[in-house]
């Protein structure tokens, strides 16, 4: 079963539009883009320590600890950080196909 199958099973059993329901979507956005990624996630979402619930968890952690008065906020950045870090992925872009970027080999240039 792929990460954004895993995802998608485990966004099934929570409210629709819901905390956890959102990591599922952002999880599955960042497979989509880094299938390097997608397969970290994949191996982590059979343990229910590392479910979208449980992720869901450290983002609120960050958006209580930072405050202000009632109202509290995580930005799509911190969150993707936030995500990378619970799960054990490379900062966006760091991966072997990272979007934007050719490898060259200058000595496929030379005679």
């Amino acid at each position: 079963m792929s990460a954004i199958e895993m995802l998608g099973a485990q966004q099934s059993q929570v409210p629709a539009r819901s905390a956890p329901w959102m990591v599922a979507e952002q999880l599955m956005d960042i497979c989509r883009r880094e299938p390097e990624c997608a397969e970290l996630i994949a191996q982590d979402l059979d343990n229910p320590d590392m479910s979208i619930v449980e992720a869901e968890k450290q983002i609120k952690a960050f958006a209580d600890s930072h405050r202000t008065g009632k109202f509290s906020c995580v930005t799509p950045s911190e969150a993707d950080r936030i995500l990378r870090e619970f799960y054990g992925l490379p900062e966006a872009g760091m991966g072997a196909e990272a979007p934007g970027v050719i490898g060259l080999d200058l000595a496929d240039f030379l005679g």
